[in-house]
């Protein structure tokens, strides 16, 4: 162990984080766990994903200007406390910790489901392992080599939504087998827009909220990239022509290539390139998606050791686990966090009727958290002036406000939406969490007096 520094190495580059800003966001919520959206608000589904785009570019924006506020911060933990108390960065550390780890758990078990289509004569739970113990292996090595693997696995799947926005667009005009150009009148001639109301888009919020949940690991980057001054507002600035480029333009090709309520559970893009003839199709997208969950598992590996660190830094976990490698890596919150991810995948793999599906609710209500935390954050911020000169958000606090009132809308409408259960847990969690926290206080006086 590394007994001289203690602090993370600044190995990540800018086309790193940029990869890592878009992987974050496009993952297997995008190629597959889109169809359930779609089937929530028809072709309105549209306007959720530009809600959660416009949200998260104020998201964003108030993370940059904080960054340049705090440029000792390793993540947006340590932006919340400072202004926000110590209990705000103590709550947001370890929702956004139990997040990844649910999500790790339900990514690699779709992955092996993936694995197995190919490899059908190997039982689930040692492809489960196998990928477990790869993606662990990957983040024991310095943080260039997570990073530089998350940058091909990112690239893969915006090559692959780059073609279809190219050749879904043309189709859309040109018809394609059998089929006439559709044109966009697949977009209201299957009961309107909005076939299912305002109810339809409230509901979709929540696979919104956890499909675009990722982008702030932008914030855990913070300690690990160079001059993140500098790189952070750059990313904030294009954050919304992202989206739109790469996920809403998608989305709006599938709603208007074929009608919204004939896309059935499975993957949408599937059922499109299926209805162009492309062949080999099914053994194309296992292929993605495979590389979409294995990138998201990776990366929430990386969020999860990188917070339960910082947390650990703080005060607010056992203190062995802030040591670090030669390599720098924090190598005990790495292997800490994949002994909950077997436990994970264990539930997730046994678990009786949807008790895992309950479960997952956790990381959508948590990313809402956390989102709302940090427009508080910037509010708050503000109170001790500004440096114009530097990267600030020009339309405060209007950007915020809005953000908070559609975020708070948006926790209302899936709290109504969610089946009961779900909410039942994660209020469950919250509480659990919370009063555990004394408990860190003491033990962190402690440490301090002695």
């Amino acid at each position: 162990m590394s007994k001289n520094q203690d602090e993370l190495s600044r190995g990540l580059t800018p086309r790193h984080i940029t990869m890592m800003a878009l992987g974050g966001v496009i993952g297997a919520g995008m190629f597959k766990g889109s169809s359930s959206s779609i089937a929530t608000a028809g072709p309105g589904v549209v306007v959720s994903y530009l809600i959660g785009g416009i949200i998260l570019l104020f998201v964003m924006q108030g993370l940059a200007e904080m960054t340049i506020r705090h440029p000792h911060a390793r993540n947006f933990r340590d932006l919340l406390e400072p202004i926000l108390g110590r209990f705000a960065g103590y709550l947001a550390g370890w929702m956004y910790w139990i997040t990844w780890v649910l999500v790790m758990a339900a990514e690699i078990t779709a992955a092996a489901i993936f694995l197995q289509y190919w490899f059908d004569h190997i039982p689930l739970w040692i492809l489960s392992l196998i990928i477990s113990l790869l993606i662990t292996g990957i983040n024991l090595f310095q943080v260039k080599i997570y990073g530089e693997t998350e940058f091909w696995l990112a690239g893969i799947k915006i090559l692959v939504l780059i073609l279809f926005i190219l050749l879904g667009g043309t189709l859309l005009f040109t018809g394609f087998s059998d089929h006439a150009a559709p044109g966009l009148t697949n977009l209201t001639a299957h009961g309107g827009f909005f076939p299912n109301g305002i109810v339809g888009i409230a509901s979709s919020m929540l696979i919104v909220m956890f499909s675009f949940g990722g982008a702030e690991m932008i914030g855990m980057t913070l300690g690990e990239m160079k001059n993140p001054e500098k790189v952070v507002p750059r990313i904030a600035r294009t954050v919304i022509t992202r989206i739109i480029v790469f996920y809403i333009l998608p989305i709006f090709v599938i709603v208007s290539l074929v009608p919204w309520n004939q896309l059935g559970e499975n993957s949408p893009f599937v059922t499109v390139f299926q209805a162009i003839g492309i062949p080999y199709v099914d053994h194309i997208m296992n292929f993605v998606l495979l590389t979409a969950v294995i990138s998201s598992a990776n990366s929430g590996m990386y969020a999860a050791s990188r917070m339960l660190y910082s947390q650990a830094r703080s005060g607010h976990a056992p203190k062995f686990l802030a040591k670090l490698s030669k390599q720098k890596v924090p190598v005990f919150a790495l292997l800490f966090s994949t002994s909950f991810l077997y436990i994970g995948v264990i539930i997730a793999f046994f678990a009786k009727g949807k008790t895992f599906d309950y479960l997952m609710v956790i990381p959508a209500y948590s990313m809402l958290l956390i989102w709302i935390l940090l427009l508080m954050a910037h509010l708050k911020s503000r109170s001790q002036g500004i440096d114009t000169n530097k990267y600030h958000v020009k339309f405060f606090p209007f950007t915020s406000w809005i953000g908070l009132i559609i975020l708070g809308i948006i926790f209302v409408g899936i709290t109504l939406t969610t089946p009961f259960y779900g909410t039942i847990a994660t209020g469950i969690t919250v509480l659990i969490v919370t009063l555990i926290y004394p408990l860190t206080i003491r033990r962190s006086t402690r440490a301090t007096s002695n």
